[in-house]
């Protein structure tokens, strides 16, 4: 797998990155493009470290934050050998806190998703 440096940062992505949407199916819109139970996630990301993909990509409104949960217990005792990327900014709810690209709703979302996938580190990259 090709891999490409990322920015400044000293890190180097594969060419592709693998999508966790299908990853818990929960809600009206993720359930309908799948429901990827722990050990099918687990199985998914054996064929993709096989090939040498190992990025994959999450968010904060994929299932309500099952599918970070599955992310994170299918890469469970292997954290080492993957890299995760995540968004934030979309609607969780109907509050007014509850959106946003602000720097305090960032963070708070980076740090739930960080607590349902248990990585060991973490690495903030933001760009220009």
């Amino acid at each position: 797998m090709d891999t490409n440096r990322l920015g400044h940062s000293g890190l180097r992505v594969p060419a592709l990155s693998f999508g966790t949407g299908t990853f818990g199916g929960q809600g009206p819109l993720f359930s309908a493009w799948g429901n990827s139970s722990v050990a099918e996630a687990r199985r998914l990301i054996d064929i993709c470290l096989e090939a040498g993909a190992h990025l994959f990509d999450t968010a904060d409104v994929y299932s309500n934050g099952a599918s970070e949960q599955v992310l994170g217990a299918a890469i469970k005792g292997r954290r080492e050998r993957v890299l995760i990327s995540t968004k934030t900014s979309l609607p969780l709810g109907e509050g007014p806190g509850d959106a946003g690209s602000s720097r305090d709703f960032a963070a708070v979302q980076t740090f739930v998703g960080l607590e349902q996938q248990q990585p060991k580190h973490a690495t903030s990259i933001a760009g220009k």
